[in-house]
Order: structure tokens, then C-alpha cells, then sequence
């Protein structure tokens, strides 16, 4: 017999009874009665995925790489893409139940596979960890696009107002053109002022049209062409770096790492870097979201490992790239951001290109955190005051040439406060490599490690004891150890920063 569904468990899920489902031929998943048509695919997902995966994170791990050496980084960056292909890998069977491939009931998001298969308990500590990744993810996004902008308006600059003129427009020309000038007339190690509030703000303002999205399952197109964008500026920075080993004509580095002026502050700083790679790997916490997006035949499962495998592969590579060159190329100078921390300088238009990239590819990123963050929080708000019509109606409006635009006022006003208060913190600590490193070891082993395993252990029906269920619990106890490490170092290096 199989497992009694749960009391607890949401009624939009599909009912079949068990028992004429065990008995029908298993030939393919059973189809859905969900109101919206899935039509995601393998490119897709693995469109989803590297949106996800590749942004701020990619850029500080040439800095992460420099802090560890030469083989503690390297070791510790194809450490980290494992672990995410086991989490990813156990967390993708936990979509449908009771079965893998062929169960009658979906769990189309991480906090309803919590909910289903370990409880209310876990499912509160869940979601506080969950919604606080992803609000943190979009805070990180909103430093390093504005780093970008800032970078890309100088390009703009050097166009709009040439060398000449620049001495006479000292008064009316923006930051970022003062800045590009800064390091054309003084030099590279002029000590140049570069705040960010600005584009910060600029990004912000972007992000609230975006926000006004309906849904993950209308964000395919936007995924796709941030995926793009993040292979163009991987691709630029490693190249930039390899570049510069060749200029070079030697590697830099040494296998220890940037030496420190204490043990203690070399211990701090190989915290940080590990907190800054656990950042930059991880996409479990939207992964069942990404497979809800998927048409079937073939199963949900099947179709997300083998995007999951193929994008994770793509990232590693550049991720490899981007830090090993990176630091190849600078040694103990190695910037903390590759692109914006003014390690190259020429040529001005492929780092120029290289940010619009950067810049394109997080407005995506961005919405990938932001709109599970919103449907969890409307369903619940609907679910609470169904008759309430400001939080429950919407409107369509109809724009020549476009597609018809559905708006919610209340969706308008929810998903306004958010983006907000992201870039309010983001203006308040915009320490790039600290605010990362919490970021990914804060959330690191309970959403990646520690609920995919218990999960695991819940559908397979995984006995105690067994040769699996000790491997698991000791993968899931040294990535704890490692994950309270970073954290620890990352905190450290906020207040240090905060305090100078």
C-alpha cells in the first residue's frame, strides 16, 4: 500500500486514488489538472538554471581563489559543484509522490515538499531560511548590477564627452565619468571614489517594472536571454584573464593564498571565500520550481537531472576559468568584484560590453529569487482573505503592438516594498564579498544540504543505519561544519568593513 497523503497537505495538488494507480500501467506521469499547460523542456531548464546560478557569484571567485591558493581553491570550487549535483539530484525525486516519476501528486515548489514530506515544523524553519535566500540573493544582485552600471556609464561617457572636452565639463559630468577620467588622468592606482547609490537606485526602479511579472511559468524568454548574457561576461572575464597571464608572461599566485598580517585574519579571509563559492554554486532552493515548469513524457525527474548535470558542467567550467585566471592573472591584487574592482582596464569596450552583460543577465537573476518570494506570499494573503477584492482582483490593460498587461494593485503595491527594501539594505552594506559569503553559508546547509537529504530519507523510505543513510548523514554533517566556518567568517568581515 502506499503512503496515506497527509491532512496537511494542500488541496491543489492532484488526487487519484493510490490503489487504481498502482494498478495501471506506469508508460508515462499522470497528466495534470493544473489550470496553466506546462511546456518547459531540457533547454529551458538548463536556461533557468545557469539565470540562477551564474551572476554575483562568478565574479568573486577569482578573489575566493586568491584567498584559498592553489589548490585549496581550485579543490574547493569542484568540491562545491558535486555537492550541488548530489542536492540537486536527491531533491529532484522529491517532486512527485509517492512515486519518482510516475506519482499522482506534485510538489511544485521547495516549502510544499517541505510541507509534504517532513511536516508544519520543518516547514516554518523552511521558510523563514528560504524567503531570506532569496531576499538575500536579490540584495547581492542589486550591488553588482549597480557596479556594472556605474562601469557601463563611463563607456557611455568616453563616447558622449571625448578627452578634451572632459577637462571643461568638470562640473556638470556624472560619477561614473569622473571616474573613468580619474583613472585616465591619474593613473590606475589613483585612489578614484566610485559610489554606486545612484545605479543602485536606477536597478531598483528597473526591477519594479519587471516585478509586475504574473508568475514563474511567463518568465521563459526572460530566462533565456539572461543566460546569454551570463555566457557573454563569463566568457569575457576568463578571457581577460588569460589575456593578461600571457601580458604577464608568468602565473601569479602561490598555493597558500594572499598571505594576511595575522593567522587570524587569514582564517577569517579563507571563510569569506568559501562562503563566497557556497553563494555562487547553489540553485536547489528553485529547483522544483524550474521542474514544475516541465512538460511530460519524459518524467519531470529525468528531464531536470540531466539539464541540472549539463548546466552545472557549463558552470563549473567557467566558474574554473574565471577564478584560476583571475587570480593567475593578479595574484595577491586580485579585485574582490573581476569586472567593476578595476583589475583590468583595457580594452574599455569589452569590459564595457562585458558589464552590459552583467548588467541584462541580473534583471533576470533577480527575478528568478524575487518571484518565488511573491507567489508565496500572495497565495498565502489569498488563501487568508479570499473575499478581500484589493488583494484578489486584477486588471487587464491593452497596449498596441503588445501584449495584453495584467495588473493587480495589489501586486503593484507588495512587489514595490520588496524590490525597496532590497535596495535599501544593498545601499546600507554594500560590502560585495562579505554580504555574499553570509549570504551563501547563512543558507547554505540547511536548504542545500540538510532538507534534500531528510526529504530523500522520507520518499525512498530510507531505513536508519543503512550503508545510504550513513553516507548522507555524513555528507550532510561536514558540509554543517563547513557551512558554520564561513558563516562565522563572513559575519566578521561585514563588521570589519562596517567599522573602518
Amino acid at each position: 500500500m502506499g503512503r496515506e497523503r497527509p491532512l496537511d497537505q494542500d488541496d491543489d495538488h492532484d488526487q487519484v486514488p493510490l490503489l487504481e494507480y498502482q494498478h495501471a500501467p506506469p508508460r508515462s506521469p499522470p497528466p495534470s489538472s493544473d489550470h496553466f499547460k506546462r511546456t518547459g523542456s531540457y533547454w529551458t531548464a538548463i536556461a533557468h538554471v545557469i539565470t540562477a546560478v551564474i551572476g554575483s557569484g562568478v565574479l568573486s571567485l577569482a578573489w575566493s581563489t586568491a584567498q584559498l591558493g592553489w589548490i585549496a581553491g581550485p579543490i574547493a570550487l569542484l568540491s562545491l559543484a558535486g555537492i550541488t549535483v548530489v542536492s540537486v539530484f536527491l531533491l529532484s525525486d522529491c517532486y512527485r509522490s509517492p512515486d519518482p516519476e510516475f506519482g499522482v501528486i506534485r510538489n511544485g515548489s521547495y516549502t510544499k515538499a517541505v510541507k509534504f514530506y517532513l511536516g508544519k515544523k520543518s516547514l516554518l524553519w523552511c521558510g523563514v531560511i528560504l524567503q531570506t535566500n532569496f531576499f538575500g540573493n536579490d540584495i547581492a544582485y542589486v550591488m553588482t548590477a549597480a557596479n556594472s552600471m556605474s562601469w557601463a556609464k563611463g563607456a557611455l561617457a568616453r563616447v558622449a564627452f571625448p578627452a578634451h572636452k572632459l577637462k571643461e565639463k568638470k562640473s556638470v559630468r556624472p560619477r561614473a565619468i569622473h571616474i573613468s577620467n580619474c583613472y585616465h588622468y591619474k593613473g590606475h592606482e589613483a585612489p578614484c571614489d566610485h559610489g554606486v547609490t545612484f545605479y543602485m537606485l536606477v536597478f531598483g526602479a528597473s526591477q519594479i517594472v519587471f516585478s509586475q511579472i504574473p508568475n514563474f511559468h511567463d518568465m521563459e524568454w526572460l530566462s533565456i536571454i539572461a543566460a546569454i548574457m551570463s555566457f557573454c561576461y563569463a566568457s569575457v572575464g576568463f578571457s581577460l584573464g588569460f589575456a593578461k597571464v600571457i601580458e604577464n608572461g608568468t602565473i601569479k599566485g602561490s598555493i597558500g593564498g594572499i598571505p594576511q598580517a595575522t593567522v587570524a585574519k587569514k582564517v577569517w579571509k579563507v571563510c569569506q571565500a568559501l562562503g563566497d563559492i557556497a553563494f555562487a554554486y547553489p540553485f536547489s532552493t528553485i529547483l522544483l520550481e524550474i521542474q514544475d515548469t516541465l512538460r511530460s513524457p519524459p518524467a519531470e525527474n529525468k528531464t531536470m537531472k540531466k539539464a541540472s548535470l549539463s548546466a552545472v558542467f557549463i558552470t563549473t567550467f567557467f566558474y574554473f576559468c574565471c577564478g584560476s585566471f583571475g587570480y593567475a592573472a593578479f595574484g595577491n591584487q586580485t579585485p574582490g568584484n573581476l569586472l567593476t574592482g578595476f583589475g583590468f582596464y583595457e580594452p574599455y569596450w569589452l569590459i564595457d560590453f562585458a558589464n552590459v552583460c552583467v548588467i541584462i543577465h541580473l534583471v533576470g537573476g533577480y527575478q528568478m529569487f524575487c518571484q518565488p518570494v511573491f507567489a508565496f506570499m500572495e497565495a498565502w494573503l489569498a488563501e487568508k482573505y479570499p473575499n478581500n477584492g484589493f488583494i484578489n482582483k486584477s486588471y487587464t490593460f491593452k497596449v498596441p503592438l503588445l501584449p495584453s498587461l495584467n495588473l493587480s494593485p495589489f501586486r503593484l503595491c507588495t512587489r514595490t516594498f520588496y524590490v525597496a527594501t532590497t535596495t535599501g539594505i544593498a545601499i546600507t552594506f554594500p560590502y560585495f564579498n562579505q554580504v555574499l559569503g553570509v549570504m551563501g553559508s547563512l543558507t547554505f546547509w540547511p536548504l542545500i544540504i540538510y532538507f534534500p537529504v531528510q526529504m530523500y530519507f522520507v520518499q525512498l523510505k530510507v531505513v536508519a543505519w543503512t550503508r545510504k543513510w550513513v553516507i548522507l548523514q555524513t555528507f550532510s554533517t561536514v558540509c554543517l561544519i563547513i557551512s558554520t566556518t564561513a558563516l562565522i567568517g563572513s559575519i566578521e568581515g561585514i563588521i570589519s568593513a562596517k567599522l573602518e
